[in-house]
């Protein structure tokens, strides 16, 4: 049965887009909301509303939500390379490759990081929602590296807080290209979706408070290799916080590259590799940390620019 909802608009969100303004209220996608609003399933004070309509502060939204989508089915698929750095009762580390999601979710129909545990034979936590149970951050299908994932109920519930209360140290190793000034610095810029492509994210006023830390570790000349420390974990912040300073991801096409670049270096996914990731052991509290070795495709590139610099 569809969900048929009614609330005010709130004061935050006066003068918005009805489309960027239910992303906030609602947690839906504007592609989601145009497909509403063109159905006519969402109302301003009984009047049918398009997605680029302003809302107005006290107005009374009526909103007819899509039915819910049937749970994605986790198969056991193996995975070439995924690799089990540790495995206990409570946690199990894997190094993640790449052109591997974390967990299924609709569209997607390539190999996940929870199909290839399950076809090892490793059962994870039954927490969270069915197509990402045991899943408690994730990595994008292009980024390679270190990831953890919750074995047991109580690991699932200590390393979600964990994550929530930032106490989980992420370090990531990201080739962009020049050469940011100053070359130790921190990137403070809040992030939301894109105001024109729902399937990116970019720098917003008013957006998610986002902070990056990074420290130069190797300057080519085409390039710079940076250790970079995430304060917080949005969606896509090392990628969108260095294109936003000019600085993209080596191979980063979708936020601005230089395809000649990545073509030289024959890098067809962003040069960005989750390096270490610290936490404290859900079972006694002691502090652990793994370390993921570059790939291959990203070590050669690295290879390609030293011996051109």
């Amino acid at each position: 049965m569809r969900d048929a909802r009614t609330l005010p608009v709130p004061d935050g969100l006066d003068g918005m887009r009805v489309d960027a303004g239910l992303a906030k209220l609602l947690g839906l996608s504007r592609t989601v909301i145009a497909t509403l609003t063109d159905a006519g399933d969402v109302l301003v004070d009984g009047r049918p509303a398009g997605k680029s309509d302003r809302l107005v502060a006290g107005s009374w939204l009526e909103v007819t939500l899509p039915e819910p989508e049937r749970p994605v089915e986790v198969q056991a698929i193996p995975v070439d390379g995924l690799v089990l750095l540790h495995e206990d009762d409570d946690i199990a580390v894997v190094d993640k490759p790449v052109g591997v999601a974390a967990h299924p979710s609709p569209g997607w129909t390539g190999p996940t990081v929870i199909g290839g545990l399950a076809a090892a034979g490793v059962r994870v936590s039954t927490s969270g929602a069915a197509e990402r149970q045991g899943v408690v951050h994730r990595l994008d299908v292009g980024t390679t590296g270190v990831m953890v994932v919750a074995k047991s109920e109580h690991a699932y519930t200590v390393l979600k807080r964990a994550f929530k209360e930032r106490t989980v140290e992420k370090r990531y190793h990201a080739l962009v290209q020049g050469h940011p000034d100053p070359s130790v610095g921190t990137i403070d810029a809040p992030i939301d979706r894109h105001p024109r492509h729902d399937y990116k994210w970019a720098v917003v006023a008013g957006g998610k408070p986002s902070v990056t830390h990074y420290e130069t570790i190797e300057a080519f000349r085409a390039a710079s290799l940076l250790d970079v420390k995430l304060e917080t974990g949005r969606t896509h912040q090392i990628r969108v916080h260095f294109s936003a300073l000019s600085h993209p991801c080596v191979g980063d096409l979708t936020y601005g590259a230089d395809p000649v670049l990545a073509k030289r270096l024959n890098l067809p996914r962003q040069w960005l590799h989750a390096r270490t990731l610290g936490f404290h052991h859900p079972d006694d509290g002691r502090w652990v940390e793994f370390t993921s070795e570059y790939p291959t495709d990203l070590a050669t590139a690295l290879d390609i620019l030293a011996a051109e610099s």
